[in-house]
């Protein structure tokens, strides 16, 4: 039986409203496979999986939001994509709406998916939101109210941002599969015949960087900036690519990193979120849990709950590792800390 009934946070999301767990007492979930000693260096062996809160319906996008004054350093920020609503859970304090509608403020039903997903802060910490239902990017201001950043390419819109990367000059690069769409790949609202990953540049140029993944899902720099990684969550071609990003700053052709149908630890399938730390160490939703994949593509071990995994995000000093797990939301120590932080 899951730990649904044990320990997790109510949620009552009508009103705007729920009840939070005030504990710093967690329990811990699944395990750590380690497939290389390596792995020592970046976990370790006595490092748990710890469930912060639950009872969502589907947790994605984690985000650290540093905090000034605050005695913990700051408060996670995360969707449930279903609910159409972006929590905050802050430590010793629980679970509580932050923003709710996130990504669809429409009148009429969109489907099972409608909410917020990925989500990251920009250079002056403002939350930058990949919105479904809306179908766009959107910040957050600092009074409170969004500002659409891009909802269309070529005269056409989206079909749902879904994961984004903000590199240090300021454009961000984000994938939009079909996900977000009622109907998903056959939608009549869809308007392009391709998954795309955009990039949005400061002065609100798009550009399509590239068209041919089926699926592309997951996202994020190297340390240095000079190569993206995009997932496919296609279980078709469940291979992670490397994209070299150009002195113009656009990308290059890109090339295999990871092909899940190539390693025999794990079973075959696609990706979702991932995050990069500071050696360029990439750590990747997939097969079973948060694959940890070496600079060179080479599978070290996995982080698995026991439940699917979406996405993960850096934490507190940068070396916190947050996890929403279908729906909890989890978080790990480890012996790195991420890029970009």
């Amino acid at each position: 039986m899951k730990l649904l009934t044990a320990f997790m946070t109510v949620l009552t999301l009508m009103g705007n409203t729920c009840s939070a767990q005030n504990t710093t007492n967690f329990a811990n979930i699944g395990s750590v496979d380690r497939f290389d000693a390596s792995l020592d260096e970046l976990i370790s062996k006595d490092a748990k999986i710890e469930v912060l809160c639950g009872g969502f319906e589907w947790a994605e996008g984690p985000v650290w939001v540093p905090e000034a004054g605050n005695e913990f350093g700051g408060y996670v920020l995360f969707s449930d994509i279903p609910q159409n609503v972006v929590m905050k859970w802050q430590e010793g304090v629980g679970a509580s709406v932050f923003m709710k509608p996130s990504g669809y403020t429409g009148v009429a039903d969109y489907g099972k998916e409608p909410g917020s997903n990925g989500l990251a802060l920009d250079a002056s910490g403002r939350l930058v939101l990949c919105e479904h239902g809306d179908r766009r990017i959107s910040v957050l201001t600092k009074g409170g109210g969004k500002v659409t950043l891009a909802d269309h390419w070529n005269g056409q819109r989206f079909n749902s941002p879904n994961d984004l990367a903000i590199r240090s000059n300021g454009d961000i690069f984000f994938t939009d599969p079909i996900y977000g769409l009622p109907n998903r790949a056959d939608d009549a609202l869809r308007e392009t015949d391709f998954c795309g990953i955009y990039r949005l540049q400061q002065d609100g140029t798009v550009t399509v960087q590239y068209k041919k993944v089926s699926r592309p899902n997951g996202i994020a720099f190297s340390p240095d900036e000079k190569n993206l990684y995009v997932a496919n969550s296609d279980g078709n071609d469940p291979v992670w690519r490397v994209f070299p990003v150009q002195t113009d700053g656009n990308l290059g052709s890109p090339t295999p990193f990871f092909d899940s149908s190539k390693e025999d630890r794990i079973s075959r399938g696609g990706g979702d979120g991932l995050k990069v730390d500071v050696h360029g160490n990439v750590f990747a939703t997939g097969p079973g849990g948060v694959l940890v994949l070496s600079p060179q593509g080479k599978l070290l071990g996995r982080i698995a709950t026991g439940e699917r995994i979406a996405n993960v995000g850096w934490g507190n000093d940068g070396s916190v590792l947050y996890l929403t797990s279908d729906m909890y939301l989890c978080r790990i120590q480890t012996t790195t800390k991420g890029a970009g932080l």
